[in-house]
């Protein structure tokens, strides 16, 4: 699996499952294309066949089968957006441009479901 995770939005999902009485729940990470661009969601689950797990600073994280692709290489992070206002956001790799560049990381929305133009 090649999802990452922030120790900063490890920490914060860590709280709001034991502030939502969850505590010791997995997350689900899932995404797909749409017309906007990509769709994320998120909420604790049971794992289920195929899926892949990986543990961030003691959080059990599940993608499925169908998200796997769609989830390379991105990292979820929790950041400040906007003067006192956190939220969590995907960020995905750019594709190296046709010149050869290097590819920079580009941030896309998110909230609990969010997507990226």
């Amino acid at each position: 699996m090649a999802f990452h995770m922030t120790g900063a939005a490890a920490r914060e999902i860590l709280a709001a499952a034991q502030r939502s009485g969850a505590a010791g729940a997995a997350l689900r990470v899932a995404a797909k294309p749409s017309r906007e661009g990509m769709s994320y969601g998120m909420g604790f689950d049971d794992p289920a066949p195929g899926d892949e797990v990986a543990v961030f600073d003691g959080l059990t994280v599940l993608i499925g089968a169908e998200s796997g692709a769609w989830l390379a290489e991105t990292v979820l992070d929790f950041v400040e957006l906007d003067a006192g206002g956190h939220d969590f956001i995907f960020v995905q790799p750019q594709p190296a441009s046709s010149g050869g560049c290097a590819s920079q990381p580009r941030s896309c929305g998110s909230g609990r479901c969010g997507s990226c133009g």
